[in-house]
């Protein structure tokens, strides 16, 4: 299904538009009047602005549609949790390159492209070393490309960060060892990704990590207590929580418990077990993107005070 995006202007293609960090830059777009052309794999209902390709990453025909007329793309589309390397490859490495071949074969010469924290350290994660694989793809691409490593992203909607409050409303919330984190809220992640649309000196051919401004990052334990106090704000509970901080062999342990237990739907498994034990997943010194271009503008615990209250709405908390 799709409604023709025509308000004018320069057109978006973006792939990943039905996740999580897709919904919040179509309503950062739609805030600037852009217009934009995004892959689905499902049918979607008609939006304001937005028209949609049915397709996914693995259909070149698909994707030419996608491209074809648009000035710019911001690639988000990818895998973060699969059942075997080639899951990882297909995703986020053959995926990429498609996407890469497409814009060169439609014209369009601008692309954002979404990876990760975890391609900074590949020998940790399958995930990882297909991102990191990714990246080099689009900086040998030949195309005006900037490369965002998120770290950990919340907010509404998020699925990710979902159990961690579930948990802290039982009073007791299970940690990697002891360590330290960068985060950045959605809506945030989602404004630098469209303030990236022009070409620029400060952005080109540039690879930037952005976070939340927190001096240093967040401690797990710290960030742990944060979403306490959000996911019992308005309850009965007063004590604070109990952060359990776990070992790498415990995690290990329950990561394949979660495999035997759900199979391919496992979200804790033996790859990301590796990755979130790492002691270091806070941004880089000097990363973030220039001030002049961009800086965080919520604070992460109003938006865990936020995202909270949107879960009990949508009934994900109770």
């Amino acid at each position: 299904m799709s409604s023709q995006a025509g308000r004018g202007g320069d057109l978006v293609a973006l792939t990943g538009a039905t996740g999580f960090v897709g919904q919040a830059v179509l309503l950062a777009a739609s805030r600037r009047q852009l217009d934009v052309r995004a892959l689905t794999r499902r049918k979607q209902r008609l939006r304001g602005g937005v028209e949609w390709v049915d397709g996914d990453l693995a259909d070149t025909a698909a994707l030419k549609r996608l491209m074809q007329g648009a000035s710019a793309v911001i690639h988000i589309a990818g895998v973060v949790n699969a059942p075997d390397p080639a899951g990882f490859e297909e995703g986020n490495v053959q995926g990429t390159l498609r996407v890469i071949e497409a814009a060169h074969a439609m014209g369009v010469g601008r692309m954002i492209h979404v990876s990760s924290l975890a391609a900074r350290e590949p020998q940790l994660s399958l995930y990882g070393a297909s991102k990191l694989r990714g990246e080099k793809l689009v900086r040998a691409s030949g195309l005006d490309w900037t490369v965002v490593r998120p770290p950990a992203v919340f907010g509404p909607r998020d699925t990710e960060m979902l159990e961690l409050f579930r948990l802290a409303r039982r009073g007791v919330v299970p940690l990697p060892p002891p360590g330290r984190l960068s985060v950045i809220h959605v809506a945030d992640l989602a404004e630098l990704l469209i303030t990236l649309l022009p070409s620029s000196e400060e952005a080109t051919h540039r690879m930037f990590e952005p976070d939340d401004g927190e001096p240093g990052g967040w401690t797990h334990v710290g960030l742990a207590q944060a979403i306490g106090v959000a996911a019992n704000a308005g309850t009965r509970r007063r004590k604070p929580i109990r952060p359990l901080s776990l070992s790498p062999r415990v995690i290990g342990l329950a990561a394949r418990a979660d495999r035997l237990l759900r199979g391919a739907k496992a979200k804790l498994t033996p790859d990301r077990a590796r990755y979130i034990c790492h002691p270091d997943w806070t941004v880089s010194e000097g990363a973030q993107p220039p001030k002049s271009l961009w800086h965080p503008r919520i604070d992460t615990r109003e938006g865990l005070n936020a995202t909270a209250a949107w879960y009990r709405e949508a009934g994900w908390l109770k």
